[in-house]
């Protein structure tokens, strides 16, 4: 998606528990939600 939207040197990362600690903790993990960082540029 940040490809075709004009964005280059797309690079995602690890995932990361955004739930830790969290009371929907559980139903996160049951579910595997997870954050992805992500770094782009865009040209020009």
């Amino acid at each position: 998606m940040l490809e075709d939207t004009g964005f280059v040197d797309v690079q995602i990362g690890a995932p990361i528990d955004t739930f830790r600690g969290a009371s929907g903790e559980q139903k996160a993990r049951l579910f595997a939600v997870y954050g992805y960082p992500f770094l782009a540029r865009k040209p020009g």
